[in-house]
């Protein structure tokens, strides 16, 4: 018997954010996380903790994933003790980036085992994971998806984008794609200006004026960039794995993806050159070096 309305694996930068958003909503969730401290901060946040995934998956009708890596999110929901082995958690939502063609084969294993996946990737940063501000895109049975729309919309904009699991990643790569060649393209032109002696502040409100305005010009550089705090809060090997799994599914379906490829490159040149755990937004810091200029305010 259900004694809780969601359980939710994975309390990381974003998954405790959105179990926080459906707490303080009045929706009563049991969460689970491998890490004492994520589990120490939901349940002051007004969460019930259980002992493993299975556990908090026996106690709700519904599981709500939030995982760095499809692996992770194949073994959680898949391996020995995964969710499918659990009593309970009839419906499986997953906030996590994993590609299509995961999605599809954790799909139709759910399905195996009397259980529904629904497809619901995220976008927006933790930023918009705290602010309730995420972009959230749903794939999954219509029955099913419009039953979770409620609570969903406690975490952002809710983007019904099909009925098939793998049709919300495609949506969710294609958006992390094209955010990141707008990064790396931006960064380019404010070290090529500011090393030119234009101002960097003049630089962003031209662009923001006019048709150079993207994610970038508005929040990355004159909040998380232009002071050198580089804190977007996404890590360059995620950033580097979403957009892989992008240019995987292109494989697939022979579609030609030249700029996505070479945006690929950047973000693999800044992972091995400065570290999987920086700031995707480093990626400045890189052509910085290329260039022999830094972008600083003011300069």
């Amino acid at each position: 018997m259900s004694t809780y309305d969601f359980c939710f694996i994975g309390l990381g930068t974003m998954g405790r954010p959105m179990a926080t958003r459906l707490i303080d909503a009045g929706y009563s969730v049991i969460a689970y996380d491998p890490s004492e401290t994520a589990r120490t901060a939901i349940r002051k946040a007004g969460a019930a903790v259980a002992d493993s995934a299975t556990d908090a998956a026996a106690q709700a009708p519904v599981a709500l994933l939030s995982l760095p890596t499809p692996n992770v999110v194949e073994q959680v929901v898949n391996g020995p003790d995964g969710l499918l082995t659990a009593e309970g958690a009839s419906v499986i939502v997953d906030l996590s980036t994993t590609g299509p063609q995961v999605a599809k084969d954790i799909a139709q294993s759910a399905a195996a085992a009397g259980r529904t996946l629904v497809d619901c990737p995220v976008s927006g940063g933790a930023e918009g994971a705290r602010a309730g501000t995420l972009a959230l895109m749903l794939a999954g049975p219509s029955e099913t998806v419009q039953a979770l729309v409620p609570a969903l919309k406690t975490l952002g904009n809710v983007f019904v984008v099909g009925n098939s699991a793998g049709q919300g990643q495609t949506m969710k790569v294609l958006n992390n794609l094209m955010s990141t060649a707008a990064l790396a393209i931006t960064s380019e032109t404010m070290v090529l200006g500011a090393k030119s002696g234009l101002d960097p502040q003049a630089m962003l409100d031209v662009f923001n004026a006019g048709s150079g305005r993207n994610t970038t010009t508005t929040d990355k550089f004159p909040k998380h960039m232009l002071n050198r705090n580089f804190d977007f809060g996404m890590p360059i090997k995620l950033s580097a794995k979403d957009a892989r799994l992008c240019l995987e599914e292109a494989d697939r379906m022979g579609v030609p993806m030249p700029v996505g490829t070479a945006v690929r490159q950047m973000l693999n040149l800044t992972r091995d050159h400065l570290g999987p755990d920086v700031d995707m937004t480093e990626i400045l810091r890189v052509i910085e070096q290329w260039a022999k200029h830094e972008v600083h305010a003011g300069t």
